[in-house]
């Protein structure tokens, strides 16, 4: 079901999908940086997605300011938490039972982090973190089940960098190192829905 959320500077556009009534869980999911042609439709989100419904968790993809049909213009990360932080409490709203988790890819998964700071979630999920392109590393640690999911082959983002942060953190989340992937996880998106469904289902 599309749908237009009331955003900070304007309507978000946004895709809301409901595996069953009155979910246990609901996923808000960030799309991918929005000057590199990052959206809700880019196919790690939609693999995101599509894992947790399987799940029977509902989700919501929504394209950042700027992005689609949604208003307003990039804003380096501090706007765009804002956008996921209005898409949180709709998603909240429609599912006012449900337990939130928050996940991101790539500059979605910097935002998701941001997030979860401010409003920590049952769950955690981030993809290929930008580590070095943002300044996650300032960032602390959230208080809540984390993981985080990335490919040794990255192309975009040193995996070397994301594996040395994550193994530093304190508690340190739970990491999933995919041999021989790259960024944008070409060939391998049955691999990531297995360690998503696997985390969301111990967590």
């Amino acid at each position: 079901m599309r749908v237009t959320l009331a955003g900070p500077v304007g309507g978000l556009e946004a895709v809301i999908e409901e595996p069953q009534p009155d979910p246990q869980r609901f996923a808000v999911i960030c799309h991918p940086h929005p000057l590199f042609g990052g959206t809700m439709d880019n196919k790690v989100v939609w693999t995101i997605a599509r894992a947790l419904e399987e799940l029977g968790v509902g989700t919501l993809r929504f394209n950042f300011r700027g992005v689609g049909a949604s208003a307003g213009s990039y804003e380096e990360g501090i706007g765009e938490t804002e956008d996921a932080a209005a898409a949180l409490a709709y998603g909240a709203e429609h599912w006012p039972r449900a337990r939130p988790i928050i996940a991101g890819f790539s500059f979605g998964a910097y935002v998701a982090i941001r997030l979860a700071l401010r409003s920590p979630p049952s769950h955690l999920i981030t993809i290929a973190p930008p580590v070095g392109r943002f300044p996650i590393a300032e960032l602390e640690v959230p208080a809540c089940p984390w993981l985080i999911v990335q490919g040794d082959a990255d192309d975009v983002v040193d995996p070397r960098a994301v594996l040395e942060w994550a193994r530093g953190l304190v508690p340190e989340p739970q990491l999933v190192v995919l041999p021989g992937v790259g960024h944008f996880f070409h060939g391998a998106l049955a691999r990531l829905r297995e360690a998503l469904q696997g985390a969301v289902r111990s967590g």
